[in-house]
């Protein structure tokens, strides 16, 4: 309860932080089509030297090559792992699995984005790209966010109802999934809907969802109207009802592996669901909990033509956003004692059939916890480390 408690603290801390920050420093990238050229936008001053700092230009890119970096390798095994390496399927893995799907479409779009910051924030890859691209990027919060929730609902599920038929669940969960991404591709069509590359007059770049053009100063609204419903949906629908839905079901967790507390493996279980709450916690707010209240404050005060909205700070959680593709795969390292075992295979190496082998080669000796290893009945030992 402690941990619930404490999540809920911080997220009405930031909650109030975020809206007290947007209201008192910075400015949104706000362009207006110039009289002069209607291909051109025009910025003010400040915008123009925000897209020229060290922010957009080295720390973000940074960040991005750091997501790249690790969440190409983690991602691609995970995936290699739960599909040729997990024989035995279950909920659990079918989650992480997709799980790791989604993170791996959008880290293969990151090498433009990372071109597109150090290029000095200029977008040479046209609009259809650019769409795809941010189409990918809000598709992966929001799966991440929803698979995420599936796993915390099925490891309370598998903890309170342990004799619950197994290929029932399957079935369950191949379904869930299925639904899943039928509603991310579907969700993410309004953001097709409307151009997200600027050309600007000075500086002279072309900017990719990082410019909002505004035709009528006198009536904003129209111009943003399409993002700032899609966000205050997602927001609403897809981060803050699944953020409920993940507290009840480790508080429910909780509470049950409390009332087992006589089995003899019931600390270590509880171990690891402390464990797994701090880890989805972390990756809650650090990636998704500042991103989607900035994306909905941003939008409601565009709409009114209001520039003051600490864009800086909304630009830097939509970067630590995409951190998410790099904290999953620790999500599956803790959930899935299997998973652990086929990674440590795998870098070693080891074939399934070598695997095999040495599964039933241990199993038929006994172990001995004085030497920490494996003694055959002829009293030849083998070390467990092998």
């Amino acid at each position: 309860m402690d941990f619930i408690r404490s999540f809920w603290s911080l997220l009405l801390l930031f909650c109030w932080v975020s809206v007290s920050d947007a209201a008192g420093r910075g400015r949104g990238f706000i362009g207006h089509v110039d009289p002069e050229d209607s291909k051109k936008v025009v910025v003010d001053q400040e915008t123009s030297e925000a897209l020229k700092s060290h922010l957009t230009t080295v720390f973000i890119p940074i960040i991005y090559v750091i997501v790249f970096v690790v969440g190409l390798p983690t991602n691609g095994m995970a995936i290699w792992v739960f599909l040729f390496r997990t024989k035995k399927k279950h909920p659990s893995s079918i989650y992480m699995a997709n799980l790791a799907l989604a993170d791996l479409l959008f880290v293969i779009w990151t090498p433009l984005k990372i071109s597109y910051h150090f290029n000095g924030n200029n977008w040479i890859y046209g609009e259809p790209l650019c769409k795809v691209l941010i189409g990918f990027f809000y598709g992966n919060m929001y799966c991440s966010i929803l698979f995420i929730t599936c796993l915390s609902v099925q490891r309370y599920w598998v903890v309170a109802h342990p004799l619950s038929q197994q290929r029932k669940n399957n079935k369950v969960a191949v379904g869930v999934s299925v639904a899943i991404w039928a509603f991310i591709w579907l969700t993410t069509t309004p953001l097709y809907l409307y151009d997200h590359t600027a050309e600007l007059k000075d500086p002279n770049i072309t900017t990719c969802h990082d410019v909002n053009v505004i035709k009528d100063a006198l009536n904003p609204f129209p111009s943003v109207q399409i993002p700032y419903f899609y966000f205050i949906l997602m927001g609403m629908v897809v981060f803050l009802v699944p953020c409920i839905v993940i507290v009840v079901a480790y508080v429910l967790l909780l509470r049950a592996l409390g009332n087992s507390m006589e089995d003899s493996s019931a600390a270590k279980n509880r171990q690891k669901a402390v464990v797994l709450i701090v880890t989805v916690l972390v990756t809650f707010l650090v990636c998704f909990i500042p991103s989607n209240i900035m994306l909905i404050v941003h939008y409601s005060l565009l709409k009114d033509g209001q520039a003051d909205n600490g864009y800086s700070f909304y630009l830097s959680t939509l970067c630590l956003a995409s951190l998410n593709s790099c904290l999953d795969p620790f999500i599956y390292y803790f959930v899935s004692e299997d998973f652990r075992n086929h990674v440590k295979n795998t870098l070693l190496c080891r074939s399934s059939r070598t695997v095999e082998r040495m599964r039933v080669s241990f199993s038929s000796m006994k172990y001995s916890r004085k030497s920490k290893s494996y003694m055959s009945e002829s009293g030849n030992t083998q070390s467990s480390t092998c």
